[in-house]
């Protein structure tokens, strides 16, 4: 069950696009996290062009105003589906969004069952109920 958070730039993109965005990652999620089909948890946030600052880090990358910042919270996943999930998501963003690859940074993030409630402030993973 990823809780993904799609960070991007105020205007840059349409509603019609960031749905297509969000509908890319969450196909990913699908194909090589095997999340199941309507286990959808996605907040788009929207931030005003010098809210985001992400600068060089070496790479040689130019960013530009189209940059997509996703952070995926998630438990079980090993290395390997982490890096499916990276060139995956660069290739089909591209592919459907036109995102270039310098200007897509994804990182994901470890949890355990116990830092989940998703409603009744209950812990279902550790409950059972999931």
């Amino acid at each position: 069950m990823p809780l993904v958070k799609i960070d991007v730039v105020r205007g840059t993109r349409s509603p019609d696009e960031l749905k297509v965005l969000a509908d890319v990652i969450q196909q990913a999620m699908r194909d090589h996290f095997n999340a199941p089909e309507r286990d959808r948890y996605q907040i788009i946030t929207q931030h005003e062009d010098y809210e985001l600052i992400c600068e060089d880090t070496n790479l040689g990358f130019s960013r530009s105003k189209d940059l997509v910042i996703i952070q995926i919270f998630q438990q079980g996943r090993n290395d390997q589906q982490k890096q499916e999930v990276f060139k995956a998501l660069h290739e089909s963003l591209f592919q459907k969004c036109g995102l270039s690859g310098e200007d897509l940074i994804v990182c994901c993030a470890q949890n355990t069952p116990a830092d989940w409630s998703f409603g009744m402030g209950v812990a279902q993973f550790l409950t059972g109920q999931l």
